[in-house]
């Protein structure tokens, strides 16, 4: 997704729904699931020190350029942190990193390091997903440690919270851009271990008002649970599986990148059908890069799909939060509680995120 290849190719070709998917869901089992999942303890991993050793990873798509990959050891080492590679980053096997086995098998050698303190994907695309089943999360339980990422990393990001109940981060990747908002959110929330407030940059430019980086209140009001979210197709693939954790009583969170509104509309009409907005505190969307509606307005905007499905919820929600596809983005743990105010576009969170 970095490479803003459309997952709708690869996901539609992928069966992520287990078969008895939708009988569950009328039975209502695929809800006391979930409320397994959450019976699980809140695991936070200790926080990242001058010093300490990161590992990069690639456990979606394949990285086509070393010069990536200098960039993110750089970056890495510009926060005075040690890279270390995994043995697989620069395999290929078409467009991913590597087999399946050589992608899982590089994350579990990160886990199982003692030396390793923190996990950064180098990129996105499409792959995490694949790699689930493969991961031993008894040994991720037992290894507490940052895992960051975002775009195709939300499958893991999810996956290992719901059956571990380890705090996992949506955040930046290797490949960055590690611009001064992005890092100054990552320093305060992984190494500060700070109860961070994220509000938007207020900065008007050469303009008489605020052009970029606005808020758009979709319904006001203050709401407090656990965030979950990350990227919305993403998310909707792995909607019937084990490895996605509860929603009720959660903050979700979405962004996207090329996508066309009506793959919106019909993404989130989904996690609609599947009951997975009913009982929400509140709703978050970053942005949607490159998902305007088309010349001549063919279509419905992306304010109209909000107004359809995210309104009548009567949560508080707003649009136009720093998480995307965008050059500058703030960290967000999932799982660990938050307070949002709709009308601000303000994300508080309630307590520090690492030990």
């Amino acid at each position: 997704m970095m490479n803003h290849i459309p997952r709708r190719h690869f996901l539609a070709a992928v069966g992520l729904l287990p078969a008895g998917t939708f009988a569950s869901l009328a039975h209502g089992s695929f809800f006391q699931q979930g409320a397994e999942r959450n019976s699980l303890p809140l695991t936070k991993p200790p926080r990242l020190r001058q010093g300490d050793a990161v590992a990069l990873v690639n456990p979606a798509g394949a990285n086509a350029l070393r010069s990536q990959l200098e960039v993110a050891e750089e970056s890495l080492a510009a926060l005075g942190l040690r890279p270390r590679l995994g043995q697989h980053v620069f395999e290929r096997y078409g467009y991913l990193a590597g087999s399946d086995r050589q992608r899982a098998d590089d994350l579990m050698a990160q886990f199982a390091d003692p030396e390793i303190k923190a996990i950064v994907a180098m990129r996105g695309g499409w792959g995490c997903a694949r790699i689930l089943p493969l991961l031993d999360f008894e040994v991720i339980r037992r290894n507490p440690k940052i895992l960051c990422g975002y775009s195709d990393l939300t499958a893991l990001l999810l996956g290992i919270h719901a059956r571990t109940g380890l705090v996992t981060f949506h955040g930046p990747m290797g490949i960055g851009p590690w611009r001064r908002f992005t890092v100054d959110a990552f320093r305060r929330i992984l190494f500060e271990g700070e109860a961070a407030v994220f509000r938007n940059p207020s900065e008007k430019g050469d303009n008489l008002t605020q052009v970029g980086s606005r808020v758009r209140t979709i319904t006001p009001g203050t709401a407090r649970g656990p965030l979950v979210g990350g990227n919305l197709s993403v998310f909707s693939a792995v909607v019937g599986s084990r490895f996605l954790p509860e929603t009720d009583g959660a903050i979700l969170f979405l962004e996207d990148v090329g996508e066309e509104i009506y793959r919106i509309d019909r993404m989130l009409t989904q996690l609609r059908l599947a009951g997975l907005l009913d009982r929400l505190k509140g709703f978050v969307f970053g942005a949607c890069t490159d998902c305007l509606p088309g010349r001549g307005y063919g279509s419905l905007t992306l304010e109209q799909v909000f107004a359809d499905h995210i309104r009548p919820l009567g949560i508080p929600a707003w649009q136009g939060a720093m998480i995307g596809h965008i050059p500058r983005q703030i960290t967000l743990p999932i799982g660990v509680p938050a307070e949002v105010v709709a009308s601000s576009g303000e994300i508080r969170l309630l307590e520090p995120a690492v030990l």
